[in-house]
């Protein structure tokens, strides 16, 4: 990845990532899964279902430590068999 995360924040620092999967009761659990693997800590994310209710929108703080840190964490999550997008 080429990002400027490094260019426009100081690490460390938290960093809200926003997955959207598939409605799935597993798919908070293993976003969270995938977080503690690279960024231990106490997680609360936040589920928001879709209008239909088709997906889940799940909104995660975390502290990260550098632009790499990140990059790492949006294609782990993006790995995820239930997740379309990593916003």
């Amino acid at each position: 990845m080429n990002t400027k995360f490094d260019e426009y924040l100081e690490f460390p620092c938290q960093f809200p990532f926003k997955i959207l999967g598939l409605a799935d009761a597993r798919l908070p659990d293993m976003i969270v899964e995938v977080i503690q693997q690279h960024a231990p800590g106490d997680y609360s994310p936040h589920v928001r279902p879709s209008s239909k209710g088709n997906y889940h929108a799940v909104t995660i703080p975390v502290t990260v430590t550098s632009k790499a840190h990140i990059e790492t964490l949006y294609l782990k999550l993006g790995e995820l068999e239930l997740v379309k997008y990593v916003l």
